[in-house]
């Protein structure tokens, strides 16, 4: 693939900006920038406080995109998210105002405070593209990408997110404490007022060649095997009673291509597989009854499904 290395200098470029204002999170930073470019959206899972919000806004403002953000809570409406019809009468005709969904990255913030009937309301954004309202079909501008946060199941206020709409999430990460000298500057106060630091440094259109280039990324049928077949013994295993569905596979090849864009190589291997397993699983298993029970950790399941399956060996690399 020609331009690779020009590829690999933007992404870079990109984390640097994110990092002047989200310190000693370079690995999540970095996951969350490969769903990005990989054309996934992103949840993340976390205690309030953690920097979220902060590092959406820094994307957002290091890729120059147009980004709105909801506080999501009890009494928000699908229509404040996907806009309403409303009668004009000076054209005695009625006229959609959009929601704000209608942005190039929308921040979902505590997306799980809200109502099931809101969170429903992304459930065809997410998936196709486009708001339906009062029978009539509105695209959403290209790019478009969601950056859902949300507190730990059982916090006050929350709702456990349906997995119809989990598995519309690409990825789930989470920020953790920062380190104790990031807290420590933190409490010193160096590290607010920082956003203005941050500058775009790609365009719009320099970012949809990058998703195109991600899909241009060539995966050799005995990877896509590998994959399908980690997803089949999630789907058997003795803890799990719902594994992976059919549309987290494919974002499991997606992100396996981001991931080997994002190192300068233009076809995927096991490794990038593994690379973004757990962040790629943790949020679609089902644990059985025995396994709550049990208080059975993901981080083991997901480890006994990788085991469970044979790397395939690549003859052309």
């Amino acid at each position: 693939m020609k331009d690779i290395e020009l590829y690999v200098s933007w992404i870079e470029g990109i984390e640097k900006e994110v990092q002047k204002v989200v310190f000693g999170k370079e690995k999540v930073i970095e996951k969350v920038l490969m769903a990005i470019i990989s054309s996934g959206h992103i949840l993340i899972d976390d205690i309030p406080g953690v920097g979220k919000t902060t590092m959406a806004n820094a994307f957002a403002r290091a890729m120059g995109l147009e980004k709105k953000r909801v506080q999501f809570t009890p009494d928000v409406m699908p229509s404040d998210i996907l806009g309403f019809s409303m009668y004009n009468r000076n054209t005695e005709q009625f006229e959609f105002k959009k929601g704000s969904v209608m942005c190039n990255f929308f921040l979902a913030d505590e997306i799980n405070r809200t109502s099931p009937k809101t969170q429903s309301a992304l459930l065809e954004v997410m998936e196709e593209g486009h708001v339906s309202v009062d029978g009539n079909t509105y695209d959403l501008p290209n790019p478009f990408i969601v950056l859902a946060t949300q507190n730990p199941e059982g916090s006050v206020g929350t709702q456990k997110l349906p997995e119809s709409q989990l598995d519309r999430f690409m990825i789930c990460t989470s920020m953790g404490y920062p380190s104790l000298e990031s807290t420590v500057e933190i409490i010193k106060g160096k590290r607010f007022n920082l956003m203005e630091k941050v500058n775009p440094v790609i365009s719009l259109d320099q970012l949809i060649t990058l998703r195109n280039a991600v899909k241009q990324v060539f995966i050799e049928d005995a990877v896509c095997e590998y994959i399908a077949k980690l997803a089949e013994a999630s789907r058997v295993h003795e803890s799990i009673s719902l594994g992976i569905s059919p549309r987290g596979t494919v974002a499991m090849a997606n992100i396996a291509k981001g991931a080997a864009l994002m190192k300068g190589r233009d076809y995927v291997v096991p490794a990038d597989v593994q690379e973004i397993l757990y962040e790629t699983m943790n949020h679609r298993l089902v644990f059985n009854a025995m396994a709550k029970v049990n208080k059975v950790d993901v981080k083991d399941v997901i480890n006994d499904i990788v085991k469970s399956v044979k790397v395939p060996e690549l003859k052309i690399y």
